[in-house]
């Protein structure tokens, strides 16, 4: 059996993955994720299983709710339907990042399970978020046209569906490079572009 703290090992890598993946950084790549090892509950003691299960969920956390609050912002500063629409496609492939590492082959049968509701229960939850703001708008007066148009667009590109990128556990690119495509996760840390002549 591991040691109560769990240093070193599949242990470590593991926390040291999520605490990386969880801010959007460079080193949780898809690459990365497929070396992470297979973990058996057994092999630690049950506090430090318990402390390994609340890294988990914090990660995903703060990695759902960085992604929310980059949706919003994008929905927000949206000129039309088609950049709004271009925003949820770009979320939805992102999401793809987020549910793949929540059914991990290396994480144990009930763990995927539990993450894999949790992920899509937060993602129903924004969804109906979205829609319920667009309720209050209309009970504030909002143009009726604006709010109908916005309530196809999300309508039309649902969160709850998965992306057609489908990327490995821990994927997501930064942001699209010109004729990329939609494909990347907006809660990703802005990449640095370097311009030369």
């Amino acid at each position: 059996m591991s040691s109560l703290w769990g240093h070193g090992g599949a242990y470590q890598t593991w926390t040291r993955y999520l605490r990386d993946w969880s801010a959007g950084g460079a080193a949780a790549t898809a690459e990365a994720a497929g070396r992470l090892p297979r973990l058996h509950p057994d092999d630690y003691h049950q506090d430090t299983w318990a402390l390994f299960s609340q890294h988990l969920t914090d990660a995903f956390d703060r990695r759902l709710r960085d992604w929310a609050t980059s949706l919003t912002a994008a929905l927000e500063a949206a000129r039309d339907e088609f950049d709004a629409g271009r925003a949820l496609v770009q979320a939805r492939t992102g999401l793809d990042a987020v549910r793949a590492l929540a059914a991990h082959p290396s994480l144990p049968e009930d763990l995927r399970e539990r993450l894999s509701e949790l992920v899509e229960g937060q993602i129903t939850g924004f969804q109906e978020q979205l829609e319920a703001s667009l309720d209050r708008a209309a009970r504030g007066g909002s143009d009726p046209r604006f709010l109908e148009d916005r309530r196809r667009t999300l309508r039309e590109n649902p969160l709850t569906t998965p992306g057609s990128g489908a990327p490995g556990p821990g994927a997501g690119r930064p942001g699209p490079a010109p004729g990329e495509g939609w494909s990347y996760d907006p809660a990703a840390p802005a990449r640095r572009r370097i311009i030369t002549d």
